[in-house]
């Protein structure tokens, strides 16, 4: 089943369940996925694939872990705790992300493929990195990892 499928499946059921939490998190979502959709769309009917829904899972996921920071830093752990939960929620949708070794293979493979030796070909490595992880892994840890390779 498709992720937009899915989502909307769980939101039926989270409203029949009254599932206040879960509701508003995938209401939130069906929003961002339905604004995404919108802006994809040509002259009338459109839809979006599973990568462009994912992209926004991962945008909504990220900007959770930011709040979580922002929380924490803040002292309100309270409302870093809701944010978990929202994160929780998001990342069951998402695809099993590449751990940093994972991540590591991946990037000394392309780096050894491109003969990039040196930090002056990180942009040429980064972009032929998130194209070939999109979907599959951050972007701040493919940076790092990039960045810490080429060092």
């Amino acid at each position: 089943m498709a992720i937009k499928e899915q989502i909307m499946a769980d939101l039926k059921e989270a409203m029949k369940n009254k599932d206040k939490d879960r509701l508003r998190v995938l209401r939130s979502l069906k929003s961002k996925l339905l604004e995404r959709e919108i802006s994809e769309r040509e002259g009338g009917e459109g839809s979006i694939s599973d990568e462009q829904a994912t992209e926004v899972l991962m945008k909504a996921a990220k900007q959770r872990k930011e709040s979580i920071d922002q929380f924490e830093k803040g002292d309100r752990a309270d409302l870093a705790q809701n944010e978990k939960e929202e994160l929780e929620i998001i990342e069951s949708y998402l695809p099993e992300m590449l751990s940093e070794e994972e991540v590591r293979d991946v990037a000394q493979a392309k780096i050894d493929e491109l003969g990039a030796n040196d930090m002056s070909d990180m942009g040429r490595v980064m972009g032929v990195m998130m194209q070939e992880l999109k979907g599959k892994a951050e972007g701040s840890l493919v940076s790092k990892v990039v960045k810490e390779e080429l060092s």
